[in-house]
């Protein structure tokens, strides 16, 4: 079972370099902005992802406002991650929050 996460708490993981950090929000809106040192997931690198990542490393995972990640955090628990958390508010909250930790590759 996934557990929800505050911004606050999941900015503590960030600072302290633990955790992976996926955005499950679509291309175009990563590229408008994103957690600094977080990944883009979606249908054509997932796989590929779970192939590669740590599964016994918290994982945290972000959408646009906190909902989504929670059915993405689950399905990721079933795929054998351990620790797998979805940030409360997701971007949008992250945003508020940190907006010196939101980067852009635009």
């Amino acid at each position: 079972m996934f557990k929800r996460i505050s911004v606050q708490d999941a900015k503590a993981f960030l600072d302290n370099n633990t955790g992976q950090f996926v955005d499950i929000r679509d291309e175009a809106a990563f590229n408008a902005g994103h957690i600094k040192g977080s990944t883009s997931i979606g249908q054509h690198n997932l796989q590929a992802f779970i192939d590669q990542a740590d599964l016994d490393a918290p994982l945290l995972v972000c959408c646009y406002h906190g909902m989504s990640s929670q059915s993405a955090a689950q399905f990721l628990h079933e795929k054998g991650f351990d620790d797998v958390y979805s940030i409360d508010g997701g971007f949008e909250a992250w945003g508020n929050h940190f907006p010196e930790s939101v980067n852009s590759l635009s």
